[in-house]
């Protein structure tokens, strides 16, 4: 397992794969890492600790199996292995980390575009709305619905 924050030499290889989802989470909340709140800082690490146990875990039951040579659950799963996956859960519940795929930040530069689209389409509206309004409009010196006025 894991001691003083190191993984062990032969896990090595993880370590590219947590700094990965470290900057992936920071990305999420910051942008920045400067933009992070100091419990959303502490949060992340802990994730990433957690993470690192798990993925320890998951190797292990990867080289020597599930089950014992008695036939039991091996301890590694059975003692705390979903505590930590539900640890990892509620850190990333606390964090916000619920955005859809594809959801992002806009730039200012992309903000203006919206806003200016939705401005035009606004306009559009009006004008539509303006002009049904000026075909409905009586003409001077008729009442409107008058049964006299001839159809069309």
């Amino acid at each position: 397992m894991t001691r003083a924050g190191v993984l062990p030499e032969r896990r090595g290889y993880l370590t590219a794969y947590l700094t990965e989802v470290r900057e992936g989470l920071i990305r999420d909340l910051g942008p920045l890492e400067e933009d992070l709140s100091m419990a959303q800082a502490v949060l992340i690490d802990r994730v990433i600790s957690k993470l690192s146990i798990l993925r320890c875990v998951e190797d292990h039951v990867r080289e020597k199996g599930v089950f014992t040579k008695a036939g039991e659950l091996d301890s590694v799963l059975s003692k705390s292995y979903l505590a930590w996956a539900n640890s990892i859960r509620l850190d990333l519940q606390a964090l916000g980390i619920n955005k859809r795929a594809g959801e992002k930040f806009m730039s200012p530069l992309e903000l203006a575009e919206q806003i200016d689209r939705e401005q035009a389409e606004e306009d559009a509206r009006e004008a539509e709305k303006a002009a049904l309004v000026g075909e409905n409009r009586p003409v001077a010196g008729k009442s409107p619905g008058d049964p006299r006025d001839p159809p069309g």
